[in-house]
């Protein structure tokens, strides 16, 4: 059974009317306005989303920026706390350079002393050996 061009221009003109009456029997009028009053709180909570997207990444950022602030700040003092050390070892490196030389001071007077004597031994040994 095939339709006549008729019938089927009859089903397209009521068609939207039938799909409104099996849809909770609202006249297609009301129905459009409801879908575009959705429409509008959708796209509001959309936006709303949009918003509290934005401020969450906003709050990210500052949280960011403060933990590399509170990054920059411990390293700043851990580079303090380097530079203390060494300090630290240059001092003693200076005090032992001091010591040292004061020990090699010491003992070149004793090597001195020593070169004296023994000269003063051995010019006294020749002087003793010549009047005997």
């Amino acid at each position: 059974m095939a339709l006549a061009q008729e019938d089927i221009a009859f089903i397209k003109a009521h068609l939207g009317e039938w799909l409104a009456e099996q849809s909770l029997g609202k006249p297609p009028v009301v129905y459009e306005i409801e879908l575009r009053e959705r429409m509008v709180r959708v796209e509001e909570e959309l936006k709303h989303q949009r918003e509290l997207m934005r401020q969450g990444f906003e709050q990210m950022d500052r949280r960011f920026e403060a933990m590399q602030a509170s990054m920059d700040k411990r390293f700043e003092q851990v580079e303090k706390r380097f530079e203390q050390v060494d300090k630290c070892f240059e001092a003693m490196q200076a005090s032992l350079d001091k010591r040292f030389d004061e020990m090699l001071k010491r003992h070149d007077q004793q090597f001195i002393w020593l070169v004296g004597f023994i000269a003063t031994g051995v010019g006294l040994v020749i002087a003793a050996l010549r009047y005997l």
